[in-house]
């Protein structure tokens, strides 16, 4: 019963172009493998990865030389990385990323049939890929997900505790609340993303049109009330669901949510100082030992202040406090507070500044959400 259920859903669930937008050809020159009908560029790879349900499907990887962060995306319905080609390399280029684009299952030139547990398969082959393959450590991973993509992506992020940020674009409560507004989740549904979200422990931005007529703007408002760390909502007026991109702010937006994400600590990083910190009092403890044993107490108790200052990178060098310790705890914390604030709001101005003149880059770079290609495909 749950296997023909499964099934059911996958066809109303899925639709690839058929037939696929590209093939694949080993360039002899290089030996590497290529995508039709695209200029072969040295910035892109393309991979084939085997998955754990027994499929290979096709990805390709776009290389940015600036990149500190890589995002991996999930892209919508009736699209395959052939029609994405061209979105992923402009993407790249206009975030300063790296970024990783894959095929579902059935699309494509993957191997396989379309389900939701194959497409779990397919984004786990992708983002294991990123890390076996080009280094890329999980706290440096953004993930995207378009529509029906937003399922494998919310499955992957709830595994990932280090992840940096998530990006959901028209995503979904659940398959079957796409077509119905049901109240509760039934065991036969699929991406069940609603169930999902509250669990992602990293910063999540949702970017929503409120005229969307496929995926309704209640799904993209609900998703984002249910995050636990929200980051500021895009909801585009007017905006339906394959036109996101030509919205300025469409790009603006996501630079913006990008730019701030780098400045947050990596959580492992953050996870390696509060061990170092942890063994600086014994290091501390030390030096006042030694320094009750020496006749210049106060040189030496000054120096080990003076250690513990920069382990804990603060920015006020006139916490000069010596009258007791508690003081001086007390007024490190304050400075670095306030310092942290500080240097927060000078970035945010120089990112507004720069998000300002990239008004209407978006339009000249005609950005097209292809889930609109559905009708074409099949009228094709």
């Amino acid at each position: 019963m749950g296997s023909a259920t499964s099934s059911m859903a996958a066809k109303f669930a899925f639709f690839p172009p058929d037939p696929p937008s590209y093939d694949t050809y080993i360039d002899e020159p290089t030996g590497k493998m290529r995508i039709s009908d695209v200029l072969p560029r040295d910035d892109v790879d393309v991979v084939k990865l085997s998955t754990k349900k027994g499929n290979e499907i096709v990805a390709m990887y776009v290389k940015n030389p600036c990149a500190s962060l890589t995002l991996l995306y999930s892209h919508g319905n009736a699209a395959d990385i052939g029609q994405m080609y061209h979105i992923f390399t402009e993407l790249s280029l206009h975030l300063g990323v790296n970024l990783m684009g894959y095929d579902y299952s059935g699309y494509g030139q993957s191997s396989g049939k379309p389900s939701e547990q194959d497409t779990y398969a397919d984004i786990e082959a992708a983002y294991k890929c990123l890390e076996e393959k080009y280094g890329i450590k999980e706290e440096d991973v953004i993930l995207y997900g378009q529509s029906v993509g937003s399922g494998p992506a919310l499955d992957l992020a709830i595994r990932l505790p280090n992840l940096r940020g998530v990006v959901l674009h028209s995503p979904i409560l659940s398959g079957l609340r796409v077509m119905y507004p049901v109240k509760k989740t039934f065991w036969f549904d699929i991406y069940k993303n609603i169930d999902k979200i509250p669990h992602v422990s990293c910063p999540v931005l949702v970017i929503h049109g409120t005229e969307d007529e496929v995926v309704d703007f209640s799904h993209g408002k609900q998703l984002w009330e249910l995050c636990k760390e929200k980051y500021e909502p895009l909801w585009l007026k007017g905006g339906n669901h394959c036109n996101l991109e030509l919205y300025p702010e469409y790009l603006r937006h996501l630079r913006k949510f990008i730019s701030a994400i780098e400045n947050l600590p990596r959580l492992r990083n953050s996870t390696e100082q509060s061990a170092d910190q942890s063994e600086s009092p014994l290091k501390t403890e030390d030096n006042k030992d030694k320094a009750r044993s020496s006749t210049d107490l106060r040189d030496k108790s000054r120096s080990s202040t003076g250690q513990r200052d920069k382990s804990r990178l603060s920015t006020d060098s006139k916490e000069r406090s010596r009258t007791s310790t508690e003081k001086r705890e007390k007024s490190r914390r304050s400075t670095d507070r306030s310092g942290k604030a500080r240097s927060s709001i000078d970035q945010s101005e120089r990112a507004r500044n720069s998000f300002d003149r990239l008004g209407d880059m978006v339009r000249s770079v005609g950005l097209c959400n292809v889930d609109c290609l559905k009708q074409a495909a099949l009228e094709a």
